[in-house]
C-alpha cells in the first residue's frame, strides 16, 4: 500500500485572491486524496475570523487590531485592483456569474475534506486574536507543527 500524500500550504497574505488560491489548491489536492494543512499565519487569520463581532476584554492595542483587520473571509481585499473596495466587489460578481465558489464556501468545503486548518498561536498572541473570534474545528498550533507536517509533504506552498 502506498503512503498517501501530503501537501502543506502557509497562509501569510490576508488577500481575498491569494487566499482563493491557496484554498482552491488545497481542496484539489485534497480531490486528489493528499492529506492536507494549510497553517494559517500573520495576515493569513483573517481568512478563519467569523464574520460577526465578538465581545472580548482587549488591551488597547489589540483593539486597534481587531478594528483594522478584516472580520471573515469575505471582507478581504484584494492584493491588486482593490480599487477602494469596487476590486472585492467585481470579483465576486464574476465568481457568482460563472459558478465559482467563493472563499467561505471553499473554507467550508475544506473543512467537510477534513484538511486541516491550523491557526497560528504565536501570530493570535501578537495580534490579540482570540480563539472565540475564529471559526471552529481549527487547529491551534505554533510552527514546530506547521515543520512536522511540511517535513513529509509532497507538496508545500507558500502564499
Amino acid at each position: 500500500m502506498t503512503e498517501k500524500k501530503r501537501t502543506t500550504i502557509i497562509l501569510f497574505s490576508g488577500d481575498y485572491d491569494k487566499a482563493m488560491a491557496a484554498y482552491i489548491i488545497a481542496n484539489g489536492a485534497a480531490a486528489y486524496d493528499h492529506e492536507v494543512t494549510i497553517f494559517h499565519t500573520f495576515w493569513g487569520l483573517n481568512a478563519l475570523r467569523k464574520d460577526e463581532p465578538i465581545s472580548l476584554k482587549k488591551g488597547f492595542l489589540e483593539k486597534i487590531f481587531a478594528k483594522m483587520m478584516p472580520r471573515g473571509s469575505d471582507k478581504m481585499g484584494l492584493s491588486n485592483m482593490n480599487f477602494a473596495g469596487m476590486g472585492p466587489k467585481m470579483i465576486k460578481h464574476v465568481i457568482k456569474k460563472h459558478n465559482a465558489m467563493s472563499l467561505p464556501s471553499l473554507i467550508d468545503l475544506a473543512q467537510e475534506q477534513e484538511i486541516k486548518l491550523i491557526a497560528c498561536t504565536m501570530t493570535m498572541d501578537l495580534l490579540g486574536l482570540q480563539k472565540e473570534e475564529l471559526l471552529g474545528g481549527i487547529e491551534y498550533a505554533g510552527v514546530a507543527a506547521y515543520l512536522a507536517e511540511a517535513e513529509d509533504g509532497n507538496v508545500n506552498l507558500f502564499i
